[in-house]
């Protein structure tokens, strides 16, 4: 049985879980004239505020990971977690 990591962004009270449909829209963020308004309303947060955050609680290399090596990149995090125990 394979175990999938899950990684979180906690802001406030809420947690947006970081997977391939959320880089998706992080990378479109990136590439395209978006507003944090909208980023906030695909995302499911409350304002551009909260997106604000979120954008500065998400590290770098995540942002810019394609969504495509996500599942990849995440099992390999896990493996070396596991390794180290």
């Amino acid at each position: 049985m394979s175990k999938e990591a899950v990684f979180v962004v906690k802001i406030g009270n809420k947690e947006v879980e970081i997977n391939e449909k959320t880089l998706s829209v992080l990378r479109e963020y990136l590439k395209t004239p978006m507003g944090l308004d909208e980023l906030a309303q695909k995302l499911g947060l409350e304002s551009w505020e909260e997106a604000y955050e979120f954008l500065k609680a998400v590290p770098a290399w995540i942002l810019w990971m394609p969504p495509s090596l996500w599942r990849n990149a995440s099992r390999w995090i896990l493996e070396k977690q596991e390794g180290s125990k």
